[in-house]
This record gives structure tokens, sequence and C-alpha cells, in this order.
């Protein structure tokens, strides 16, 4: 009978691959080989030699987002969001509203994989943050309306006294402090080192804004009185009327800025698609 050749182990058998050998880093198919994931860094990437593109959809508005390879653990990446929309004409009751919602943020942050993992810590600023709420109103003429609980009348418009119906300007400033820091944390590479082109990672995490801003603008007359007998213009100080009715608009303010100066954060999380290419 032929006789089988001896392997290195001294079997009859021959060898066998070694499983418990390790993968070759530079082989793509290597991550799969060991048991790790597709995009786990397998490829050594210098500084500034691969970035990438993105975008997301966020509390934050409509994201772009570009980011540049540190060192295997470390990348740099800008931020900019924007969103804008115009609810027009709403009425509600006896007001009639049309309110905005602008968002506009810059920011930047250094995104940390520790032990060259997919998971990653990230902290960063808002270098510029435009995001508010404004809105215009109009109580409707004749109705009454009550502020800090006193109850007072918009006044009809008239041609001959000049009254006019109170209206007035209103804007939440989601942006109390600047520049605002941020932290967060999510999975998936923003610049993946395993040279796959396409990645969607996630993130979560809070931005330090600071109190919200509340500003508030009127003008107009207002009335004590469903008869409209005792009227005034707000903008005249010195009539009994408007200081009521102003010091009872600036007794409500204030509570609004108590009541929203609990809420010192905002939150942001989004999950991205991006595009990945090499620099050099």
């Amino acid at each position: 009978m032929p006789a089988w050749p001896a392997s290195d182990s001294g079997s009859l058998l021959p060898d066998a691959p070694d499983a418990f050998a390790p993968a070759d880093p530079a082989d793509p198919a290597a991550a799969f080989q060991r048991g790790g994931e597709p995009w786990e860094g397998n490829r050594k990437y210098g500084p500034l030699s691969r970035a990438s593109v993105g975008a997301d959809v966020s509390p934050l508005g409509i994201g772009i987002k570009g980011t540049v390879i540190l060192t295997q653990f470390l990348d740099a990446r800008m931020l900019l969001n924007f969103f804008s929309h115009d609810t027009g004409n709403i009425e509600v009751d006896t007001f009639k509203a049309d309110a905005t919602v602008h968002l506009m943020s810059v920011g930047a942050a250094v995104d940390v994989y520790p032990r060259n993992s997919i998971w990653r810590l990230s902290g960063g600023m808002l270098v510029h943050n435009g995001n508010n709420v404004s809105m215009t109103a109009e109580i409707v003429p004749g109705h009454t309306f009550s502020i800090n609980g006193d109850t007072f009348v918009s006044a009809d418009p008239s041609v001959a006294s000049g009254t006019t119906p109170i209206h007035g300007s209103g804007k939440l400033g989601l942006n109390g402090r600047q520049p605002e820091f941020f932290v967060s944390g999510g999975f998936g590479r923003f610049v993946p080192r395993s040279g796959r082109h396409w990645s969607f990672p996630a993130e979560l995490g809070v931005i330090f804004m600071g109190a919200p801003t509340i500003d508030v603008n009127t003008s107009g007359w207002v009335c004590t009185d469903t008869a409209e007998k005792n009227c005034a213009d707000v903008a005249d100080t010195a009539n009994p009327v408007a200081m009521q009715f102003n010091n009872a608009l600036q007794a409500q303010v204030t509570k609004w800025r108590h009541s929203a100066g609990s809420i010192t954060i905002y939150p942001m999380f989004s999950y991205s698609v991006v595009y990945s290419f090499d620099i050099k």
C-alpha cells in the first residue's frame, strides 16, 4: 500500500489549516475569517489619508457632514444643519397666527473609536446656532383674551379713532449659550477602515444649549370692557389701561421664561448615509 506523507506534526494525516492562526490584516475578507464585523478596522490609514461626506435628518434639521481620518482611532468631523418651515396662517379660537421654524447650526466634533472598534464616543461644539421658532399673531377684533389672569378685549379697527386690533410677535430661541458643547455616542464609522465606500453610522447625544430665550413684542389697542369705552394704545405707557396690559404681559413672559429655564439640553440623534473615499 502507498504510504501517506507524514505531516509536520508527525501524524500520518495531511496537515489541515490552523483555525486559530491570525488572519492577514491586509486581506479584505480577514474580518470575516476571524469572526469580526465587515466594517472592523483591518487596514492602516495615515492622517488625512481618507475622508467622507454624508447626510442625515435629525432634530437639528437636514444635516451635511464631512469627516477625515486623524489616526487609526480618531476622526475629525464638521457638521452643517439647516431647516425652515412656515406653517402659514392658522386660526385657533380668537387667535390668527403664523409660525416659522428656523434651524441653522455649524459645528465640529472629534470621534473616538476605543480599541479600534465600531463603537464611537464623540465630543464637539456648535460654533453657530441660529435655531429658533418665531410667530406673529393677531387677536380677532372684538374678542376677549386673558393674560396672567387679567381679561382684555382686542379693539375693533376704526379710521375715525385710529384704533387697531392687538397684534404682536414672539420668538423662542433655542440658543441660550454660544458656543454650545455636545457629547454623543454611537456605532458605525464615518470613515470605514476596511476600505468600504458606504457606511450607515448612528448617533445619539445631547447639546448643552442653555436656557431658551423668549421675547415678545406687541402693538395695537386693548380695552377692558366689551363695549370698548375704556381703551388705549399699548404703546401709551402713561395710560392706565396700557399700563395694566403691559404689566400683565411682562408677568406672563416672566412665568414662561421661568418654566423654559429648566430645559437646558437639546436632543441629537441621527442615522446617516455616508460615502468614503481615499485622499492619498
